[in-house]
């Protein structure tokens, strides 16, 4: 790996991937859907609307934002009157790019603590409620440990999200110029006339034990709460 220059910046890539997926879109998807779970007024709407990049792919995810990042028509350089190249220039792009694939996870992150938060026992809030507790203590104290199989599955699906980032970067520049990512490295190296599959294996290889760990912890888990 030290002979092939890409390498570690497409893992220092991933791992911001990582750090913005889990560290960002995590909490707003969090927040998101306690504002939801309030029943708050027209909140089926708004649902509605994060919902909707949920069920886009993140190469079409990729082109919808192709028309706010464009540097002659785009949308942000329309209204501030820049020339940046977002999706081109490589001090942008990775930002760019995380930009639009938290705009997709965040509306997924949403929809499992959602679904988490309604299966919360309604007892335990009265419970907390009667005993003075404000809205925020009851939600860090009582329901979030409640939600410890959501925060684990969470914790899993971000890991992998940022394992598997392809689509949108692939769609952009094919994962080059600052883009650089172990999964558009598995693809380089083996599709194409000069390709190593060998090298291109090893690489997917790499992916393999590194989303198997944390698949792992996730099984122990759950086999332990079952048991239980």
């Amino acid at each position: 790996m030290a002979r092939y220059p890409p390498f570690w910046p497409a893992v220092r890539h991933n791992l911001i991937w990582l750090a913005v997926t889990f560290f960002i879109s995590t909490p707003l998807g969090m927040f998101l859907a306690v504002l939801l779970d309030m029943e708050m007024r027209a909140s089926r709407v708004y649902q509605t609307a994060f919902d909707l990049p949920v069920v886009l792919s993140l190469a079409l995810v990729g082109f919808i934002w192709q028309l706010i990042y464009s540097r002659d028509q785009g949308l942000i350089n329309g209204l501030t009157g820049s020339t940046i190249d977002w999706y081109g220039d490589p001090k942008y792009n990775l930002w760019a790019a995380l930009v639009a694939a938290c705009w997709r996870h965040t509306g997924y992150i949403m929809l499992l603590y959602l679904a988490g938060l309604k299966g919360v026992d309604p007892s335990l809030r009265e419970a907390a409620r009667v005993d003075g507790a404000s809205e925020r203590t009851t939600f860090f104290k009582i329901v979030f440990p409640v939600l410890a199989p959501i925060n684990i599955i969470v914790l899993v699906v971000s890991v992998i999200e940022a394992l598997r980032a392809f689509d949108l970067v692939w769609v952009i520049n094919k994962g080059r110029n600052g883009l650089e990512l172990i999964a558009t490295l598995v693809t380089q190296n083996i599709v194409g006339e000069a390709s190593r599959i060998g090298f291109g294996s090893a690489l997917a290889t790499i992916m393999l034990l590194i989303s198997s760990v944390f698949i792992v912890i996730y099984l122990r888990i759950v086999m332990r709460e079952q048991q239980r």
